[in-house]
């Protein structure tokens, strides 16, 4: 069973996420939060595999409770998905940056958002596909972090491919397919080259090969 908490100001959206979640027989909420430092006390009290949390809210926003999740060992296994309900929030890119696992529209549709729910639980998240990689790059062009060519010099010429595959949006499957191995081959890839390069989860894995210059915008590899 997945459990999930769910963190934002507005009682109706809170509403309509539960609805749909917990219709599913795989799913449950397990809370609910109408600001940032109750997100992050029911956090550390129920221990969720996802939240779902909003970008802006009071007491303590998304991206600052976000930082804390992530931050705290204990916490280490919970996946945090970001809400926004516009596509271009300025603070997306850096939401992804402070831990989140990818983030989604609030008008995205219901297929999707369970799609999410249970993707980033197998680690294979990243996106709505309301917000495209486009997006992503955009954000990351503007970074003023250095970018990590230290870093890439630890992988090898295969483990670069398949990072930079994870940086256009290709799944693990895709990936598979795209290289002529097998999806398992291609998951240890990807996991080996997260274990070298430090990064928490795949967002962060495809923020890194934008930032060190192995994917540009508009590559597709």
């Amino acid at each position: 069973m997945i459990r999930v908490l769910l963190a934002d100001d507005q009682l109706l959206v809170r509403a309509g996420f539960r609805a749909l979640l917990d219709a599913q027989g795989d799913i449950e909420v397990v809370g609910e939060a109408a600001d940032g430092r109750e997100a992050l006390g029911l956090v550390r009290e129920l221990r969720p595999d996802v939240v779902l949390m909003d970008i802006r809210m009071p007491r303590l926003d998304g991206l600052a409770a976000t930082r804390e999740i992530t931050s705290e060992q204990a916490l280490a296994t919970v996946k945090v998905v970001m809400l926004t309900t516009f596509e271009l929030d300025e603070y997306v890119f850096e939401a992804i940056r402070a831990g989140a696992c990818g983030f989604l529209v609030k008008d995205t549709e219901p297929d999707e958002l369970l799609r999410a729910v249970r993707a980033v639980v197998d680690g294979d998240a990243l996106l709505s596909p309301g917000v495209t990689r486009r997006l992503i790059a955009e954000f990351a062009a503007r970074s003023k972090e250095p970018a990590a060519d230290g870093a890439l010099a630890e992988l090898t010429e295969r483990e670069r491919e398949v990072m930079a595959l994870v940086g256009i949006g290709l799944s693990n499957d895709e990936i598979a397919r795209r290289l002529v191995v097998s999806p398992l081959t291609a998951k240890t890839h990807v996991s080996r080259a997260m274990v070298k390069l430090g990064a928490r989860d795949r967002a962060q894995l495809v923020v890194l090969a934008y930032e060190s210059g192995l994917v540009r915008p508009g590559w597709l590899g």
